[in-house]
């Protein structure tokens, strides 16, 4: 007997099935992780699902569990129609700014679809692209499940190379903070400086004083 989808699983479904009704071909969603962060990637997700398909507890990725989103991701990756990732590096944040670098982002993750999309929904209020109908959705993963699904691969795809980078630099606890700019961060830059994977573009006074890594 086939299971029947949480009242907010269905109701994150039931927004995605209005729009493809609404608009003419392939339903995507996508999303991006690590706007914020002192160092590391901005990484952007896309994904295009079957009309059919639902996994139960997909919503955004910031309110679900790390162990919850390992398992949601690999389900996403195995039931979805298909899917991209677009990754930008510290360095090319600071010489596009990081508005645009997530634009960048988006754009590699939906040219890395296999299927072309006939209207996509972004998260946020910014993202524009000529290949297809773009509508732009503030807080879009806890509304879209498609977004919802790209929010969980990006983060979950980011995380992973945060962790990988703390293997490079261990004075840093990327697996933990993950580049963002909490206070053990903040000390450990005061203490050791700013590695090759910090954004330079995003300044603190209190490492500017001291003239760390500048």
């Amino acid at each position: 007997m086939a299971k029947t989808p949480s009242i907010r699983t269905q109701s994150i479904i039931d927004y995605d099935t209005v729009i493809r009704l609404e608009a003419k071909g392939l339903l995507c969603g996508v999303d991006e992780a690590g706007r914020g962060p002192l160092a590391g990637p901005v990484v952007a997700a896309a994904v295009i699902f079957g009309d059919d398909v639902y996994i139960e507890g997909v919503f955004d990725s910031k309110k679900v569990t790390k162990k919850h989103r390992d398992e949601l991701y690999d389900e996403i990756t195995r039931q979805a129609l298909c899917w991209g990732v677009g990754i930008i590096e510290s360095r090319q944040i600071d010489e596009l700014n990081i508005l645009n670098a997530t634009k960048e982002a988006m754009n590699t993750a939906i040219s890395r679809l296999t299927e072309t999309p006939g209207v996509i929904i972004a998260d946020g209020n910014f993202y524009f692209n000529p290949i297809a109908i773009v509508r732009n959705v503030v807080k879009a993963d806890e509304k879209s499940f498609t977004v919802a699904a790209a929010s969980i691969i990006a983060k979950v795809t980011r995380d992973r190379i945060m962790c990988e980078y703390e293997k490079t630099y261990p004075n840093f606890a990327f697996s933990e903070h993950k580049g963002y700019g909490t206070s053990a961060h903040i000390e450990e830059i005061l203490e050791f400086g700013y590695t090759d994977i910090h954004r330079r573009s995003f300044r603190l006074k209190a490492v500017e004083q001291l003239t760390l890594g500048i």
